[in-house]
């Protein structure tokens, strides 16, 4: 039985099924994300009890020996891969209530939350395992909890990164319309995406994600190296972006240094040049490790700075809907006239 189509034919039905979650309105996707993400959680901190407290430490083992700077590099991809999700929020800032109060809130009780699992899942995996397991091991989870309750805890493992996998699936559909729909009310030439029904949703930004987001499995099937595919394609972008949002806020610092701000960088100027300095490094780790497989996230790229330097934005909006895109900006302190 061929399971990678099996897999890719799963993969296709719950981008199906979680678009049309998230077409049915808010509420339907909202309740569905809290419900996946109490599960989440609790399973990890079921792995992280059971390392800890239920598994014998593992007999000490021999320090590895030092890596070197290139392969630093080339693990920090991967490993700040699983902290992604926390800056999502940025993307509702214009749908949230109190803004000023909440988006800071949701940031960093998002990362906190997020690194401490991190931290402690890891902390479990060494205390049940060792290093010299961890690295010889295909799947750390499953190992250390096939060793203290046996298949059972294979199998609870496959679980729960079915609902991690799920619960990441439906926040990042939910959270990329809001960028397809704010694209389609700064251009014309996509004016069609910056529409809402009647449940409150971006439907036709939705349409069109799931549809990209299928064509992009159907890439991960050909290739036959989904994950690495996936990593290929967005690694040097992602960090590309957020080099330019640390550039972007002392730049508009200097340019409007008058404009209200709501939130004040802490530190500044030395928080967002560690911040720029991180993402650079980040930036040339994915591109060695991507090698000729950033270009299609890079041709995608050049394709929106070509929009931006050659359609005008959409000047045909209310006020009331302009304001509402308008506010995602300001409200970081990059503080934009348009």
């Amino acid at each position: 039985m061929n399971y990678t189509g099996c897999s890719d034919f799963f993969r296709a039905i719950a981008i199906i099924l979680f678009s049309g979650l998230n077409i049915l309105g808010i509420q339907q996707s909202k309740w569905t994300q809290n419900w996946l993400a109490v599960a989440q959680v609790l399973g990890l901190l079921a792995v992280i009890v059971v390392g800890l407290v239920f598994t014998p430490p593992s007999s000490p083992t021999i320090s590895p020996s030092p890596t070197s700077q290139s392969n630093l590099g080339l693990a920090m991809v991967f490993v700040l891969l699983t902290y992604g999700g926390w800056n999502e929020a940025a993307h509702i800032s214009a749908e949230l209530r109190d803004v000023r109060r909440n988006m800071s809130r949701s940031l960093l009780w998002s990362l906190g939350i997020i690194t401490l699992l991190y931290l402690l899942i890891n902390f479990a995996y060494f205390h049940g395992l060792g290093f010299s397991r961890i690295v010889d091991s295909q799947a750390v989870a499953a190992d250390l909890m096939r060793g203290t309750i046996g298949n059972w805890g294979v199998v609870s493992i496959s679980l729960l990164v079915a609902i991690a996998t799920l619960c990441s699936l439906n926040a990042t559909i939910f959270t990329g319309a809001r960028t397809n729909y704010a694209l389609g009310r700064d251009f014309r030439l996509f004016t069609w995406l910056g529409s809402w029904n009647r449940a409150n949703t971006p439907i036709n930004a939705l349409l069109v994600q799931g549809a990209i987001v299928l064509l992009l499995v159907l890439l991960g099937t050909l290739t036959r190296k989904g994950f690495e595919t996936m990593v290929e394609y967005t690694s040097p972008v992602f960090w590309f972006f957020l080099l330019l949002t640390g550039i972007s806020l002392i730049v508009l610092r200097i340019r409007e240094p008058e404009c209200d701000r709501p939130f004040q960088v802490p530190l500044y100027p030395f928080t967002p040049l560690l911040f720029c300095g991180i993402s650079i490094y980040m930036l040339q780790s994915s591109l060695v490790y991507t090698g000729i497989g950033a270009l299609v996230g890079v041709a995608v790229l050049l394709g929106k700075v070509f929009l931006f330097c050659f359609k005008k934005t959409n000047g045909e909006r209310n006020n009331d809907n302009s304001t509402q895109i308008r506010i995602i900006t300001h409200q970081y302190g990059f503080c934009r006239r348009y």
